[in-house]
């Protein structure tokens, strides 16, 4: 699936021969957007009272209501599966960013859009349009961000299964938007590009994590040098119970110093509603073996439940498991911000709903709750600072209670972990619930982090917006654009 930009057109023949939904290559040149508009969605999996011994009626394609959608709202930071988003590069001092856009506040119509903010002059330019999804709606398709030693942009652009191929694009210039030329067109779908100066084995490059629809949903990674040829994709886990013909996983993942670690969790018999148990591997050498936490040598893929990459057994306690972040503390160790919850449907009937986090210490694994939350999807970032330890996420209620997203807030601890306070709260008597807060890699005032709002219950417009990290300014992104440059909107708190 890895292949040059001389061959991407004929990889784009070979999905549309196959019945695959396959777009053309978007233009060389800038296509620029007038505005940061960000992409609504709604799953359409939506949720009402039920009767008798039923707390939910069956799922439903049509608004329903009380309970809503499994999830819906502003997505233009979506999905947790894609990562990073953000970038801050100190070579030129501008944090570069991707997300998915629109065309209107009324418009569906997805475009994977990057751009940067420019720390100097506390502007943006009008954003890039990278690649037109031309007429997909579904933020699933979202891109992902890696910037490599040269200073070139990659954008990796998810597809979705077998049915939309993804992409990968490289700016043409150094630390530029200005222009991309597509590098392959390949089956991928959540993409983690990990861009390695040097490993501990001396060796640099891309170490790309993501998913592929076999069994269901399995995590694959391949590794480049260039970023133009790779490595044939190869299975990291593809997990499966006794008599289980199928399996699944989602995954978030990180890199310090040469190390790769990912967080994973599993879909029994490929049920994605069920999602549970949490499972940790590493790698030194960009994937050429993978470990314990504790550097036991793992086989991949993970095949057993029982695996000893296993940290925690969900799956007893009847709890799912909804990946948020990770990141690694100033020893290196591997720490995981999630959400448990006892069910998938949404509202109050599944409720308790907890904020958690699991860490390494040195010698075992230690979880903790930070807070409760009111959304299986309500979704945050972890900041991993040496003597305080914060988390931004939408834990406060909305204007759209118990659907997906709320009021921005910075938990911090000071014991690792061990306990949470409310530090700040970022947002508050917003019109719409904010979500998806995502953490720039080397994060820089002020854009410390960035997320998008939107309703959860109808369409509406979705504004994108930046934080500093303290978490009393807050700025909006420019909906409408008039000139080639702008000044974001300082929100008043």
């Amino acid at each position: 699936m890895n292949l040059s930009l001389r061959i991407a057109t004929l990889l784009l023949a070979a999905f549309a021969g196959a019945g695959l939904q396959a777009e053309e290559a978007a233009p060389q040149g800038a296509q620029t957007a007038n505005g940061y508009k960000g992409i609504w969605f709604t799953l359409g999996q939506f949720y009402g009272k039920g009767e008798g011994d039923n707390v939910y009626a069956k799922s439903s394609p049509t608004p329903t209501f009380p309970y809503g959608d499994k999830y819906s709202g502003g997505l233009g930071t979506y999905t947790a599966k894609h990562t990073p988003l953000a970038i801050y590069s100190s070579e030129v001092d501008k944090t570069f960013f991707v997300y998915g856009g629109t065309t209107g506040p009324q418009e569906r119509h997805l475009l994977c859009m990057v751009s940067y903010y420019d720390h100097k002059t506390n502007q943006v330019p009008r954003p890039v349009v990278v690649h037109d999804k031309n007429g997909v709606d579904d933020p699933h398709d979202n891109p992902s961000l890696a910037l490599d030693q040269k200073g070139h942009l990659w954008i990796f652009i998810s597809g979705r299964g077998q049915k939309r191929p993804g992409f990968k694009y490289r700016s043409v210039k150094p630390y530029s938007i200005d222009a991309f030329e597509q590098v392959s067109v390949e089956e991928m779908t959540y993409p983690q590009p990990h861009y390695m100066h040097e490993s501990a084995a001396n060796q640099r490059g891309f170490l790309h994590l993501f998913t592929k629809y076999t069994g269901v949903r399995e995590l694959y990674f391949e590794r480049s040098e260039d970023g133009v040829t790779w490595t044939e994709d190869a299975k990291l886990a593809g997990v499966r119970e006794a008599g289980h013909s199928r399996g699944g996983h989602y995954q978030t993942s990180a890199s310090v110093e040469g190390k790769t670690g990912t967080f994973l969790n599993r879909h029994p018999n490929g049920n994605v509603d069920r999602r549970t148990d949490l499972y940790y591997v590493q790698t030194k050498d960009m994937g050429r073996t993978w470990t314990t936490v504790e550097g036991t040598k793992l086989a991949v893929p993970l095949v057993d439940v029982d695996s000893p990459a296993r940290v925690v057994d969900y799956a007893s306690q009847g709890l799912n498991v909804y990946l948020k972040d990770m990141g690694f503390d100033d020893r290196g160790n591997p720490v995981l911000l999630y959400v448990t919850s006892p069910g998938h449907e949404p509202g109050p009937p599944n409720d308790p709903r907890h904020f958690r986090l699991t860490r390494w210490d040195g010698n075992a694994w230690k979880t903790t709750t930070i807070c409760t939350t009111d959304h299986n999807y309500d979704m945050g970032s972890l900041y991993l600072d040496r003597n305080i330890w914060t988390v931004r996420i939408p834990s406060q209620p909305g204007p759209q209670p118990h659907h997906g997203g709320g009021e921005m807030v910075a938990w911090t601890s000071r014991d690792q972990g061990a306990t949470w306070s409310i530090e700040q709260t970022i947002t508050h008597d917003s019109p719409r619930n904010h979500n998806y807060a995502r953490r720039p890699l080397h994060a820089k005032d002020p854009f410390y982090v960035f997320w998008a709002d939107g309703d959860p219950t109808k369409l509406s417009e979705s504004h994108l917006y930046f934080a500093n990290a303290k978490g009393d300014q807050v700025w909006r992104l420019p909906y409408e654009m008039n000139e080639a440059l702008a000044t974001p909107e300082r929100v008043d708190q």
